[in-house]
């Protein structure tokens, strides 16, 4: 709990409505690091492989040069690098360019942190130690469509097309326009585990209570939909 808001309360609301694949992820860019809460020990491959953690049930902070180990998630949480670690990223860079999966023009383009953060904090949604700035679900397709007009029923949805890689731009982008599709990339779903047939829906923290108020209504709305369409399908359908 943090402040007024019941995380827990909320996480099981959403999760009431939608089917979702794991627990959702909340993350935390801090000026500070947070009391209380473990700071991370070890090693991970990337900045979204802490995803994969939370949705497993920890609670942690990190600090920048936890981010190190991935060039391209750094750059996305504008977090510098070492100076020993710089010629990682242009490293990275030259070997996607060269395989033709990113051009060099669209790198300006990668929605990036305003700010550069002292401290992450990550945590399954109803155990957030503080406010999430933003919120992380792992679903299918069919939940990604209901958390997506919940979205726009509350006047919340950013109306962006779906994102592709970084995965990990879904989340600056998502403080900046409002709910964002992310279709995931070849690296996250290596180190988070997302499946084939799983994308996220990313949504700024502050908007997760409208979200839920109307999930309420978008899955009543879709329950009654269902019956409707699958009426006239027996009725209709010749083949």
């Amino acid at each position: 709990m943090s402040g007024q808001t019941n995380w827990k309360e909320l996480e099981d609301k959403i999760g009431a409505a939608v089917k979702l694949a794991r627990r959702p992820v909340a993350v935390s860019f801090l000026e500070a690091a947070p009391a209380d809460v473990q700071r991370f020990e070890g090693t991970e491959p990337s900045g979204c492989s802490f995803w994969r953690l939370a949705a497993a049930g920890r609670v942690f902070y990190t600090v920048p040069e936890n981010h190190f180990n991935c060039a391209v998630g750094a750059y996305t949480h504008n977090i510098a690098l070492s100076p020993e670690r710089e010629k990682e990223t242009e490293q990275t860079l030259k070997m996607m360019f060269d395989l033709g999966y990113v051009k060099p023009e669209e790198v300006p383009q990668i929605p990036r942190l305003a700010k550069a953060p002292v401290a992450i904090v990550y945590a399954p949604l109803g155990e957030a130690p503080v406010a999430p700035d933003v919120v992380l679900f792992a679903c299918k397709p069919s939940g990604a469509m209901l958390l997506t007009e919940a979205a726009n029923r509350a006047g919340v949805g950013s109306g962006a097309p779906a994102l592709g890689r970084p995965t990990c731009m879904a989340l600056p982008a998502s403080m900046q326009m409002g709910a964002i599709l992310s279709l995931g990339c070849m690296g996250n779903r290596v180190y988070t585990g997302l499946g084939e047939d799983e994308m996220y829906f990313v949504l700024s923290g502050k908007d997760l209570t409208a979200l839920a108020d109307a999930l309420t209504v978008i899955t009543s709305a879709n329950a009654a939909l269902n019956e409707y369409a699958s009426g006239r399908r027996s009725q209709l359908a010749t083949i």
